[in-house]
């Protein structure tokens, strides 16, 4: 039994991050403090809080904290665990993208210009974040073909690392390092001004390229007067893509503010060089009655604890409590300093105003629109309490699903419905390691067998907590009675009680009822529970088929088979899917070959041989 009282006097007056729990050990409340004793003690001793927070405190049933060092690792502990464990009482960014960038690989004799979503201490070069994937892909496109930059992922050291060139060398989108067509010094001029370009420098590279097509012409060189001609003129078009907005600006985000009853939206615009590359919104929650600078620092300390690049300037427009040590943080995590400023006058100031004024713009045309899903989706959630005969209504839901490409390689997907809105932060994928084959019901076990024993130690371990430590109120999987059996037996096996049902489709592959307690329970079209029903089942579903698409795309299928002559894709799939496994192909005789499908006499004895060779398995 959690003695609150006596638990109040042992709390030490180090700095620290404290967690609020409820009756049923999940964490509904994260915060920092200078002197933990005094902060806590706070909670239970006055009475003036405002309602929300009375609320909040109404379920706490124990505490925990974590002493740090100094009050700025209390406030980088406190931002990464509102992220890992998303406490119901705390202000919360509702999503948490991952933004491309565009990296140069200077440190390689013939760089390279890739997207990425990381930024690594590789001697590469860096620029972003961008908030289209589609834009950096078009860039990354456009650049390659003015520069002629290889895209392929060869070590080139000596120029003779190929044979022959690929493609684009022959199109004349390359220059054809591997074959020695180019030396590094040459090719490096084109890499410079790509970096110059990239670094909002066209300018200058323009008139670069305008005295080079000069003296070519001067030269009576006219092919080459003509390529640089078409350069200037590529760049130009790539430049007039990004919208100026004031060359004294350089590096600096701008975060704009809008609050509704209980709903916010934050709008941040990226400006690089002096540009707006992109903006994007973020939709938070609102709790415990914040004000608008409680809220602004909520949002900065979770958003740029996950960010992987910071600039140097970042614009608010109020300011707000710790302004000092976050921009302290900010500046360890930046590695040079990092100032948070609050426009007053001039153009800066007009520049807050605009992305204040998108952000409220972007709050009224789709606050009620969340407000209507979240609403018909709660009502969905209680007609289903009603409908199977659950305790209470389920405020966290996982839907899972099982996928495999005739038997091969099988996939697990988990997705999250949470306070009746899917939860993407929290989706899992995972890739079936135990079972070989097309075994549904295997593959559900090990899913369900490893997302229990990961949530079982996260909650014994809470500094490891990373979402699995919350378990359901109710499971969905897309399949029948077996499935469902197969996870209540899991469950039982691990002392759990957790409802359990499977979503079922007819003939069209459409949702068509429940299995509950191994009844079938048909769902009216055209309803609230049918329409949520049915949006699970399609989510689960298509996240774990991307997973496999992903998979195929990495060449997650390379086998030993890819080796041997006359066995593509088909054939491959068709003879491990025969046989069970790549080792069952290798032992088969000549007969078994011959009556697996898909195969003709030449490829029966390519895949006897190559395993066969001198009587000896490979």
């Amino acid at each position: 039994m959690f003695d609150i009282k006596e638990e109040l006097k042992k709390i030490p007056v180090n700095p620290g991050i404290y967690l609020m729990k409820d009756k049923k050990d999940e964490i509904i409340y994260i915060g920092k403090a200078k002197n933990l004793k005094k902060r806590v003690k706070q909670y239970f001793q006055s009475r003036n809080h405002a309602s929300k927070i009375q609320k909040m405190i109404s379920n706490i049933d124990s505490f925990e904290y974590i002493i740090t060092d100094s009050e700025i690792e209390a406030l980088m502990l406190e931002a990464n665990f509102i992220k890992k464990h998303r406490p119901k009482y705390n202000t919360m960014l509702m999503d948490d993208k991952q933004y491309p960038y565009i990296k140069v690989t200077v440190n390689e004799k013939f760089p390279r210009i890739m997207k990425v979503r990381q930024i690594k201490k590789d001697g590469s070069k860096y620029f972003g974040p961008y908030t289209s994937s589609y834009a950096v892909k078009q860039t990354i496109e456009s650049i390659r073909n003015i520069f002629k930059i290889r895209n392929c992922s060869l070590k080139i050291v000596t120029g003779k690392e190929s044979a022959r060139p690929c493609l684009n060398y022959y199109i004349e989108r390359c220059k054809g390092p591997c074959i020695g067509k180019i030396d590094s010094a040459e090719y490096k001029e084109s890499i410079d001004e790509v970096l110059q370009l990239l670094n909002g420098r066209e300018d200058k590279l323009i008139n670069i390229l305008e005295e080079r097509m000069m003296e070519a012409s001067e030269n009576l060189q006219f092919e080459h007067a003509a390529e640089y001609r078409d350069r200037i003129s590529a760049i130009r078009n790539l430049s007039d893509k990004q919208k100026i907005t004031n060359t004294n600006l350089k590096d600096l985000d701008v975060i704009g503010l809008a609050t509704g009853e209980s709903d916010a939206i934050v709008q941040i615009f990226f400006i690089r060089g002096g540009k707006v590359i992109g903006k994007e919104d973020y939709l938070m929650t609102r709790n415990l009655e914040d004000s608008t600078s409680d809220f602004v620092s909520s949002f900065v300390k979770q958003y740029y604890s996950g960010t992987v690049y910071i600039p140097k300037e970042i614009y608010i427009e109020t300011e707000i409590p710790d302004q000092d040590l976050i921009s302290k943080w900010l500046g360890e995590k930046r590695g040079s300093k990092v100032e948070l400023k609050i426009p007053i006058k001039g153009e800066k100031s007009m520049l807050m105003k605009m992305v204040k004024k998108n952000a409220e713009e972007k709050l009224e045309k789709d606050i009620e629109k969340i407000k209507i899903r979240r609403k018909e989706n709660q009502d969905a959630l209680e007609e289903l309490t009603e409908l199977i005969g659950l305790e209470d209504i389920p405020f966290r839901v996982e839907g899972y699903d099982i996928s495999n490409i005739q038997g091969v390689e099988n996939v697990g997907s988990m997705v999250v419905l949470e306070e009746s809105e899917f939860k993407k932060s929290s989706y899992r994928r995972f890739r079936i390691k135990e079972v070989i084959g097309q075994d549904d019901y295997g593959s559900m076990e090990e899913m369900l067998e490893r997302r229990i024993n990961r949530g079982l130690k996260e909650r014994s371990l809470i500094e490891e907590k990373k979402g699995f430590g919350k378990f359901p109120d109710l499971i969905l999987v897309d399949g029948g009675k077996g499935h469902v059996n197969i996870v209540k037996e899991v469950l039982r096996d691990h002392g759990l009680r957790i409802p359990v049902a499977g979503m079922v489709k007819d003939d069209k592959h459409a949702t068509r009822g429940l299995i509950y307690e191994n009844k079938e329970i048909m769902l009216l079209r055209n309803t609230k529970l049918y329409r949520l029903i049915s949006s699970i089942q399609n989510e689960v579903h298509r996240f774990a088929i991307s997973y496999h698409r992903n998979l195929r795309k990495k060449n997650t299928f390379k086998t030993v088979l890819d080796n041997i002559e006359g066995v593509g894709e088909k054939r491959k799939l068709a003879l491990i899917k025969y046989f069970g496994s790549v080792e069952g192909v290798k032992k088969a005789s000549l007969e078994d070959l011959e009556k697996a499908p898909l195969m003709n006499s030449k490829t029966v004895k390519s895949v006897f041989e190559y395993f066969n060779k001198d009587g000896e398995v490979k």
